[in-house]
């Protein structure tokens, strides 16, 4: 056993880059050519590896630390290897740090094949990012349209060991972008195309032009590292022997979090696939919010014990009780006021009743495409029987309401259209042969809607007594589950208070809702003369999934011609 010591091995142009990562800890038995941390340039983040296999005995850098060509990283407890013999292993893992650092750091030359030297179109393809084939595209930062600096980026590419940016070879504007996120490209392939003038560097060198050498590892003889440039053209290099800054800094800063690329290195996002979690849902604990392996781990803890959903999740959970698909809304956040800078204020806590119905209420109106259809039923014969009736019948008691029609005309109107009295269940609709109907009842402590079961098999007079008992059971906040569970179809009735018409959110997994509003006398013509007659409105809200226009206006038509002529009902 002998320790040895892992080194940074060259990683291009780059003077000092920072540690964002550490990937492993002390103790740790690694293999070669297992990453170790992950650094970060202006440019590109890479994962430093292992030249050996063994134990880790110490890691020598923190977060936040300086490295660069050399620094001494980790020690580790090798097999079979001696400390002499480590200097010269350590540039081993050369040709994939350098490799997926040199293409963003490579002057602008390297950034594309040679093109005209002249102004006019202009042909951007990948330069050379040494031994990796099929990288794939994970972000864009421009579209067509935009202006472009010289080294501005372009897209982000990511291999299995770094994630790095394509930088523009020239000014201009751009016209055509040949990639999408998800593509893979290699070396040379077209993936923009630009309008505007080629500076001198990216036309071809003239034979017997002087070049200047510039350093490079010398065990990698692709490194994406230009050898060969101009001397005129060659950047000037600070003390520290990196290229002196662009004309114009990228405006994109890959150092900080982007709208579309989650902050984390490589291997943390292979990681994520792995475990199938969304990057974009976790919140980072490192350096500039950055991603770890530990974060993934603990969000997949929290999943796994119901501490927290998933945007995935939480959005398949209505999809599951409606049989629709369900869709996540990427919503802006609900806005934060102090109201009391206003004003005086008073806060009160939402009834239990409220909290639960406004959630299901929200869930159903999101996931369930509504359609109302508005229409005028005539119950002035209706209304004149049933007032005669409730005076037949004044000691018996019960009084009837015009619900109680509305409810009996609903199971005539279910029986004719027998896909109203449905629900969705994943692809296959449930058609069912029971009529329980419900109604909303408004309380102190909010709407509940309770419902009368068999509707069919009872009488308009039973059903008035026994929407009694359940109003009364409502008011007094006595209603079970098994008061308020199975209806097939809901009526919400506001004629006791006013209004004309409105829109009623369904009662899931019902597929339709019949509202109603105040009656009112209108004169209507009745072919000889405007009479005055007792209008009733509807507001039927139908699913669109289930429903379509023609039923749902047939529906409406024959539910009003039953409150028109209840001999109908009979027929």
């Amino acid at each position: 056993m002998a320790l040895v010591d892992i080194k940074v091995p060259d990683i291009g142009d780059f003077d000092e880059v920072g540690v964002i990562e550490l990937l492993v800890k002390v103790g740790d038995t690694v293999k070669a050519e297992q990453s170790l941390i992950t650094v970060e340039s202006d440019k590109a983040s890479m994962e430093i590896p292992s030249s050996h296999a063994g134990v880790i005995k110490e890691l020598k850098v923190a977060l936040g630390d300086k490295v660069k060509e050399g620094s001494v990283i980790a020690v580790i407890e090798a097999a079979g290897a001696s400390a002499a013999a480590a200097p010269a292993a350590a540039p081993a893992p050369a040709p994939v740090a350098a490799s997926a650092a040199a293409p963003v750091a490579a002057p602008a030359p390297a950034a594309a094949a040679p093109a005209p030297a002249a102004s006019g179109r202009i042909e951007v393809r990948v330069p050379d990012i040494g031994d990796f084939k099929d990288v794939a595209v994970i972000e864009l930062l421009v579209k067509p349209g935009d202006s472009i600096k010289v080294e501005q980026s372009l897209f982000t590419v990511e291999s299995d060991k770094a994630s790095m940016e394509i930088p523009s070879p020239a000014a201009g504007v751009l016209r055509e972008l040949k990639v999408k996120i998800g593509d893979t490209v290699n070396i040379g392939d077209l993936v923009a195309i630009m309008e505007g003038a080629v500076p001198a560097s990216t036309a071809p060198i003239p034979p017997g032009t002087p070049t200047l050498d510039l350093p490079a590892a010398q065990s990698e003889p692709d490194t994406p590292t230009p050898r060969h440039l101009p001397v005129e053209e060659a950047k000037p290099l600070s003390d520290g022997g990196a290229p002196a800054a662009a004309p114009v800094a990228p405006p994109h800063a890959p150092g900080a979090p982007t709208l579309g690329l989650p902050h984390a290195s490589p291997s943390v996002r292979k990681f994520a696939r792995e475990l199938g979690v969304p990057l974009d849902e976790v919140k980072g604990s490192g350096p500039k919010g950055r991603i770890t392996q530990d974060d993934i781990q603990n969000f997949t803890k929290q999943v796994m014990s119901g501490a927290t959903q998933t945007r995935a999740i939480a959005a398949k959970a209505p999809a599951a009780a409606s049989g629709g698909s369900g869709v996540g809304l990427d919503l802006l956040p609900w806005p934060k006021v102090d109201f009391t800078k206003f004003g005086p204020v008073e806060r009160k806590d939402l009834s239990r009743i409220k909290k639960i119905s406004g959630a299901n209420l929200h869930r159903n109106w999101v996931v369930i495409p509504h359609v109302t259809n508005h229409d005028d039923a005539d119950i002035t014969d209706l209304e004149a029987f049933r007032v005669q009736f409730n005076k037949e019948n004044e000691k018996s008691g019960v009084k009837v309401t015009m619900l109680a029609f509305m409810i009996k005309a609903a199971v005539a109107a279910l029986k004719k259209f027998p896909e109203f009295n449905s629900s969705l269940d994943g692809d296959q609709l449930v058609l069912k042969n029971y009529f329980h109907i419900g109604f909303a009842a408004d309380t102190p402590n909010g709407l509940v809607v309770p419902v009368i079961r068999d509707a069919d098999k009872k009488g308009i007079v039973q059903i008035s007594q026994e929407m009694g008992d359940l109003a009364k059971k409502a008011r007094d906040g006595k209603l079970g589950p098994a008061d308020m569970t199975g209806g097939c179809f809901s009526i919400s009735s506001l004629g006791g208070i006013g209004g004309r018409y409105f829109t009623p959110i369904i009662n899931a997994p019902e597929v339709a809702i019949m509202g109603v509003c105040k009656s009112s006398l209108e004169p209507k013509w009745d072919g000889k003369q405007f009479a005055p007659r007792l209008m009733l409105p509807l507001s039927l809200s139908w699913d669109h999934r289930v429903i379509d226009g023609a039923a749902a206006a047939r529906f409406n038509v024959y539910f009003a011609s039953l409150l028109a002529d209840f001999r109908r009902i009979v027929m």
